[in-house]
């Protein structure tokens, strides 16, 4: 099968096409013909090695996040979905490669694609509708009347998490350039904030929950429009001592962990306030939850382009550039 691996790390250049072996099936597995995938930044920093400590893959590795497309196969002991059904995922760290043609995901990360969406819109959201969900739901337990400040809304955490977050009857603050207000006022958003001519931290104050997708200079600032009690959740880092013991990280590993988030976690505790890293996980059920919400008209995708599979490498780098509008995908089959 046609794929697009990485042979080495910190090289744009080593992203190529290339022949691999079609993926053996597990015995908990679902092989899926992939019709649409989509890019994140995630690819880049796997690319680079950014995250090489605790995600080592073997190179060359297939690379990609974000799949919708058709079960070709299910293993003996798979009875949720069968040959022919329409699934998205996000599979598990360690399995990824969905700029592949095909590949075999646990069937457990699956669920089935909502059905009032294309192959490519569904495509656009399983990371960072996971991604939204954990950080909002899960971690955040944002509650009707509670106010969130999401940061970067027209981006593609930032376009689901606003209409997640309006779903659960939040009040939702976030940062955008001036091109960028009508799309997330329309996506529900409350307060809008032009980066290019305001300063957040001077609009906000008194909020629950922070939704940290920036650097560790915006990441601090944010800490100060929170209310005592409350929560901000980062998906940039820095990586917390509660984030290695929850991997199962080394001694070494969780001492690398605690000296990152040093700095944040003083200020922190400072201010009365609690710190959160969040680092996604594979999720079928909450992907069936969010398919309904989607198929009730409750959240919609945003996509802002959509590449052709020999096209990837284009693809990353324009979502490299920081300017897309929601989520790139990628047709993988025509």
């Amino acid at each position: 099968m046609k794929a697009f691996v990485v042979d080495k790390y910190k090289k744009k250049e080593a992203l190529r096409l290339a022949e691999m072996p079609k993926p053996e099936l597990r015995d908990e597995d679902v092989l899926v013909e992939i019709h649409a995938t989509a890019v994140n930044l995630l690819d880049s920093k796997i690319r680079d090695g950014d995250f090489k400590l605790f995600l080592p893959y073997r190179r060359p590795f297939i690379l990609g996040h974000d799949v919708a497309g058709t079960v070709i196969q299910v293993g003996s002991k798979v009875t949720k979905f069968k040959p022919g059904d329409e699934v998205y995922a996000r599979p598990r760290d360690h399995r990824v490669g969905t700029f592949a043609e095909f590949i075999a995901i646990n069937s457990s990360d699956v669920a089935l694609k909502p059905k009032n969406l294309s192959m490519e819109e569904a495509a656009s959201i399983p990371l960072v509708g996971l991604t939204a969900w954990q950080a909002l739901v899960e971690v955040g337990r944002l509650k009707p009347g509670q106010k969130v400040f999401i940061q970067a809304g027209s981006g593609g955490v930032g376009t689901f998490a606003i209409q997640l977050a309006k779903h659960l009857g939040a009040t939702v603050a976030t940062t955008t350039s001036t091109k960028n207000v009508e799309l997330v006022k329309s996506l529900g958003a409350d307060v809008i904030i032009d980066y290019k001519t305001q300063d957040f931290e001077k609009v906000l104050s008194g909020y629950d929950l922070v939704i940290n997708s920036q650097d560790i200079k915006t990441l601090e600032k944010s800490l100060r429009v929170l209310k005592p009690g409350g929560l901000l959740v980062s998906i940039s880092g820095p990586p917390d001592p509660e984030f290695a013991k929850a991997l199962g990280l080394n001694l070494f590993l969780k001492l690398v962990m605690r000296l990152l988030s040093r700095g944040v976690r003083k200020k922190v505790k400072s201010l009365g306030i609690r710190y959160s890293f969040l680092f996604m996980k594979a999720e079928g059920q909450q992907l069936s939850e969010i398919a309904s919400l989607i198929e009730s008209g409750a959240i919609h995708p945003v996509v802002d382009k959509v590449f052709p599979f020999e096209k990837t490498g284009d693809a990353l780098a324009y979502v490299e550039t920081g300017r897309a509008k929601g989520k790139v995908v990628i047709t993988v089959k025509r």
